[in-house]
Formats: C-alpha cells, structure tokens, sequence
C-alpha cells in the first residue's frame, strides 16, 4: 500500500484529503440551491423524475430557491466555519440539474458564488445529457483560475437498469460527456448506486472496470435507498425492490474499491435519509458507522482501493 494517494489509514484516496493536499487547507463543500429543475420532470425526457429521487432527502434545510444565493453560502459557510473549522468552501449546486437552464442564468450564478472571498470554486451536479457546448466552454474559462469539479449522474452502467429506473438517458451519452470535457482542467465525479433491482455484484464489478478506464477525477458512491414520495418506495411496499443488507453492500462496495485507480478520490460511500422520510433499508448505523464500516473491512482484508488492478503504478501522477 505504497501509493501516495491512498490514506494509510483509510486505506482509500478520500476526496478530503485530496482537498487538503491540493489547498494547503480544510476545505468544505457548501450546499446551494440554484433553483434548477430536471428534463425528466418538465417532460422534457420525462415526468415524475427516477424511481428513487426525492431532493428532500438530500438536500439541507437552508437551501431553498426562495433565499438567495449569498444567504445560503453564508448560512453554509458559518455552519462548517463552526463544526469542522474550514477555512475555505466549494460551493455545490446539488438539487436538480444545474447546468439545465439559460446560459445567462447559469453564468450570473456561478459568477455570485465565485465573488465570495472565501471560495475557491464550484461542484455542479448535473446530468450528462445537459451540458450544452457553451456551458461547458465556460466552466472552462472559470476553471482556468478557479477549481471547477461537474458531478456527473450517472448511477449504473447498465443501459437496462437505466431504463427501468426512469433516468431519460443511457451511457452512450454519460461517455460521450466525459470525452467532451476531458482535457479541459474541468474535474469529473461521477455518481453510483448500488442495488438496484435485478443488479448483480457482477453487473456492479463491471461498472468499475469501465469507470477505472476513464479520465474521471472523483466518485460518489451510496446504497439504494427508498424514501417516502418515490415510485422506489411504492415497488419496496409490493415486494418489488428487495434491499441490499448492509454486508452484501459493504463486500460489493469493497470489491468495487479494489479494483479503481488511486487517482481517483472517493467523495462519498454511502447515502443517508432524514428518518421522517426513510423507507428502506433501516441499518440503523450513523454515518461514521457506515463510512467505517467499509473502511474496516477493507483493513479486515489486508486490501485497500486500486491493489487489484495489474500495474497499479500505471497512469497515476503525483499530486498537484
């Protein structure tokens, strides 16, 4: 476990400790809400959204649309100033799609958030099917003096699963975005689930070959988990979605660590619910309990992310 992106502790390439490394600093990331909305709920690609989204269920209470922007980084920016003493932000623009909308819209935002002397860039979560050549040519041209990461959703690699779930596009356009931004000093996360219904840990390990040929930057990984208002929810109630238990998750995530490159820094291995909300599953675990809980049975196995691949050294470079 030599290379230099893996914590020795962790035994995985965390995306805050990348930040650390990469800024000298403890950097948090600050929600926002940019007022966006989505293609598959306008009917544009589609209506009702996919199968498990409900943004309640990840979004903070002090983002909303009806307050401004600078109210919510400042509200954020206090809140992580407090719990974990940061000192400079990223700001996440995380409900919806948030480069679906008027370039004017977009660019006036980006360029608020940007005017706060504490922050050091943006994250934009988005869908890959919604990033128009002129927006991505100017998150170019932000991400020239300023970190610029775009959080790709893209959940599963399997074209059928995706159709099932309702997400209004397939991985031929998830690939084709990748390939459109590389090269562009433009970061890329990409978002997984696992556990989706007929999804095996096979199908899953197969996702990780693909993603570990990629340029991509970072990953978001978390359980399925059905919440209150979803269609998921109604299929959990009927008996069709079965839950993966919290061992066969961890084993299949852990499996999935082994096999992605260290340059690529973990932002997320799990995904939790407000308990008013909550459905299924109930692991009734905190979220250290669940980070550590992959984190240790990956000390358990003697194994740490990426020592499965042939010729680790391979394509990793140092660190800025």
């Amino acid at each position: 476990m030599s290379d230099n992106f893996i914590h020795k502790d962790l035994r995985i390439n965390s995306y805050g400790s990348y930040l650390r490394h990469r800024f000298h600093c403890r950097v948090s990331k600050v929600n926002v809400d940019g007022g966006f909305t989505c293609p598959n709920r306008d009917g544009v690609k589609g209506t009702g959204g996919c199968i498990f989204c409900n943004n309640s269920s990840f979004s903070p209470r002090g983002t909303q649309e009806t307050i401004t922007v600078e109210n919510q980084i400042a509200e954020g920016i206090a809140y992580h100033r407090r719990r974990l003493g940061s000192e400079k932000f990223i700001i996440y623009f995380q409900k919806h799609t948030n480069t679906y909308g008027p370039l004017d819209k977009i660019r006036d935002l980006y360029r608020r958030v940007l005017a706060h002397p504490d922050v050091i860039g943006i994250s934009i979560g988005t869908r890959p099917d919604c990033l128009s050549d002129e927006t991505i040519d100017l998150l170019e041209e932000i991400a020239r003096t300023r970190y610029v990461c775009l959080e790709l959703g893209l959940q599963s690699m399997d074209d059928d699963i995706l159709r099932r779930i309702n997400r209004g596009h397939g991985v031929t356009e998830y690939l084709a975005a990748v390939e459109r931004i590389a090269g562009r000093d433009i970061e890329v996360c990409t978002h997984l689930i696992y556990g989706f219904p007929g999804e095996t840990r096979a199908g899953f390990l197969r996702t990780a070959d693909v993603i570990a040929s990629l340029p991509i930057n970072s990953l978001k990984i978390h359980q399925l988990h059905a919440v209150k208002g979803t269609r998921l929810a109604e299929m959990y109630r009927s008996g069709e979605f079965l839950p993966l238990s919290h061992r066969e998750y961890v084993a299949g995530v852990c499996d999935f660590l082994e096999r992605i490159p260290p340059r690529i820094a973990i932002q997320r291995l799990y995904g939790s619910a407000p308990l008013a909300i909550r459905v299924a599953p109930t692991w009734d675990l905190k979220n250290n309990q669940m980070w550590y809980s992959i984190i240790n049975e990956l000390k358990r196995r003697g194994t740490w992310q990426g020592c499965r691949l042939s010729g680790m050294a391979t394509g990793v470079h140092k660190r800025l």
